[in-house]
């Protein structure tokens, strides 16, 4: 049987993949405009007429930054604190997740619900308690001041509890039937059946870790203990901005959040869609 043309749904989809591919170059453009700043000498940033393309490929920009700045110690100290952080979450969330989704005890509906009211809390709010915090421990300028307050979040505990009402409670049944506790259970069912959930919290997790600036900026007073969003900032010059040079940064700091991003979006899609679909 033959189709026929559909002149409406042709249109509609016409602006869809239209709208979708602008909202991408303007998402694109940023990254772009920084790695291209990367590769062009200083005279071609600092022409009247903006450069759309570095007319070579200029890597002195990217070995000033590296001969000027410990930008890769920067960029270790952001791995083991994003790291550290994503694993904590990881861990902290999967099992209060567990509890609140499986473990039947008094108030915990009410628990949960007032978890769930301190996502409506600015993070700037508690800036203040947890900087003091850390200054009564003697945790300033060190790794577990920097990752110590990041290790539990609400959002991590909602994003997998929600995950973990989803599964098929047959399978709980008939484990709870074989004589299984709630950590075999946790260990050998909950935690491989909600993969795609633990990949994207932790995609997220590493992520906003990674990107964090006013904490970090409170936090750290040597070199030795910066990551590498601080230590970018020590590219700019008082008296002259080198846009070349602290671009360079920029995309240094930039490809390892945008390797996990890619590498991890498989995960983070399964995810974020798991669920939308009911069986």
């Amino acid at each position: 049987m033959k189709k026929t043309f559909n002149l409406k749904k042709f249109v509609q989809t016409t602006v869809h993949y239209l709208a979708l591919i602008l909202l991408a170059m303007i998402i694109i453009y940023p990254i772009y405009f920084a790695l291209s700043y990367t590769f062009m000498t200083p005279q071609e940033v600092n022409t009247a007429t903006p450069q759309f393309l570095p007319e070579s490929f200029y890597l002195e920009n990217i070995k000033e930054v590296l001969a000027t700045t410990p930008i890769l110690r920067f960029i270790l100290n952001s791995f083991i604190i994003s790291i550290a952080v994503m694993i904590g979450e990881i861990i902290t969330g999967s099992l209060a997740a567990y509890a609140f989704a499986f473990v039947q005890f008094k108030g915990r509906n009410v628990i949960f619900a007032l978890f769930l009211t301190t996502l409506m809390v600015p993070s700037e709010v508690t800036l203040i308690p947890r900087y003091l915090m850390m200054g009564a421990f003697g945790w300033m300028d060190t790794y577990q001041g920097l990752i110590v307050p990041h290790l539990a979040t609400v959002f991590g505990i909602f994003l997998l509890r929600q995950f973990f009402m989803q599964l098929p409670k047959e399978l709980m049944e008939a484990a709870r039937m074989d004589g299984a506790g709630h950590g075999r259970i946790f260990l050998t069912i909950v935690l491989p059946l909600s993969r795609p959930a633990i990949g994207t919290l932790g995609v997220y997790s590493f992520l906003n870790t990674w990107n964090q600036y006013l904490w970090p900026l409170l936090m750290t007073n040597s070199e030795e203990m910066r990551p590498v969003q601080i230590g970018i900032t020590m590219l700019q010059d008082e008296e002259f901005m080198s846009w070349n040079l602290v671009l360079a940064g920029v995309s240094i700091a930039l490809l390892p959040s945008l390797l996990l991003l890619i590498f991890g979006l498989k995960q983070l899609v399964a995810g974020i869609t798991a669920g939308a679909v009911k069986q």
